[in-house]
């Protein structure tokens, strides 16, 4: 081949080969661009997302507070297994002293043969003791865990042979039938009511209702608190408790700074668990009274238009089935061994019981109907 048949053939490769470079579909490489690949190690630094570190709503269906929110922040209060392994102990253990203590001036702290303490509750009449017992169980019913679990014990029985001198000098009546709560340690008083009660309970608006409540921008604390009070205000409805939140807002006619101090019966935890505390006045004596404090409890009852779902879902349930005081008196009797010689609930204030029960489960209906999605 020739020398210019030669220099046309190269010539032709040459744009061949440029032509074929400059093709959309041909890799071109950047050296200078191309990143190189991440070590092992470094891609085992980097964390994948935690989806329990990502915010949650507090607030679900409109009403319910979140119970992913609720599993993470509420405390146990007093689980299933604690009530009944104390319970047991307080019926067992003998009584070794009576001192002053547990509020009123006619209540006594015992020191319990174990070691342990005990509140002792006389009350005024039988029907605060019934009130504390009955508080207790309707609670477990509701699973609502905030309330100290209740033994009841006759003083004459051999349990109460080493105080018997005690008992006469506090003029207890022989044989008398008492309520034992346990002693708990470092509680804190003064738990002020949230914001949206301090006028007294009522009203449309504020931290216990949805809208406006600022939900997102609370504390996790404050969060906490929040889904206790709204258990604590349904409770005291149904039980027609006025010793506790209803006790401060009857005296907002004398002392309009009252609701931003503390709150009767109701203590802390370290935890930021709440103990609704002395539950006497609820039920038998609340209902006997409920014509002068039901102005009071309903008002405070129509403040909370947020739930948590258990205790929604019990009250449902109880409403459905109709069963609320045939419900209560089976746990009082099958776990209380003085159950019968204390009595149950009139066939009057059971009556009232379960329309306790409907009236809040229509509140809710209207929560939902108002608030809910």
């Amino acid at each position: 081949m020739g020398r210019p048949a030669g220099l046309w053939l190269l010539l032709c490769a040459c744009l061949l080969l440029v032509w074929t470079g400059l093709q959309p579909g041909a890799p071109r490489e950047n050296k200078r661009s191309r990143a190189p690949p991440k070590p092992y190690r470094t891609l085992l630094a980097v964390p994948e997302p935690d989806p329990d570190e990502e915010e949650d709503e507090a607030v679900q269906g409109g009403i319910f507070w979140s119970p992913r929110l609720e599993r993470r922040l509420l405390p146990t209060g007093f689980p299933e297994a604690e009530v009944r392994a104390w319970t047991l102990t307080a019926r067992a253990a003998r009584v070794l002293a009576l001192e002053r203590g547990c509020g009123r001036s006619s209540n006594r702290l015992a020191v319990l043969s174990d070691g342990s303490r005990a509140c002792v509750r006389l009350g005024i009449n039988p029907e605060q003791i019934q009130g504390e017992a009955l508080s207790f169980y309707l609670a477990r019913l509701l699973g609502i865990a905030n309330v100290p679990p209740v033994a009841l014990a006759r003083t004459g029985s051999p349990q109460w042979t080493l105080v018997q001198e005690e008992l006469r000098r506090a003029q207890w009546p022989p044989g008398a039938i008492v309520s034992l709560t346990p002693w708990i340690h470092n509680l804190t008083d003064g738990v002020v009511p949230p914001a949206a009660l301090r006028s007294g309970g009522g009203g449309d608006a504020g931290e216990l209702h949805p809208r406006g409540a600022g939900l997102q921008n609370r504390s996790r604390a404050e969060l906490l608190e929040l889904m206790q009070w709204t258990d604590l205000i349904v409770f005291d409805y149904l039980t027609a408790n006025f010793d506790r939140l209803v006790s401060n807002v009857v005296s907002l006619q004398w002392d309009r700074r009252v609701m931003e101090r503390g709150t009767s019966n109701l203590h802390r935890r370290p935890g930021g668990g709440l103990v609704f505390l002395d539950n006497e006045a609820g039920l038998v004596h609340g209902y006997r009274l409920r014509s002068t404090w039901d102005r009071y409890n309903e008002p405070l009852l129509r403040s909370v238009c947020l739930f948590r779902r258990p205790t929604a879902a019990a009250v449902a349930e109880l409403h459905r089935r109709r069963d609320a005081p045939q419900r209560l008196r089976t746990l009082y009797t099958q776990r209380e061994p003085l159950a019968a010689e204390l009595g149950f609930l009139t066939p009057e204030h059971a009556r009232h019981l379960q329309s306790r029960i409907d009236l809040l489960h229509g509140h809710i209906a209207h929560c939902r109907t108002k608030y809910g999605r």
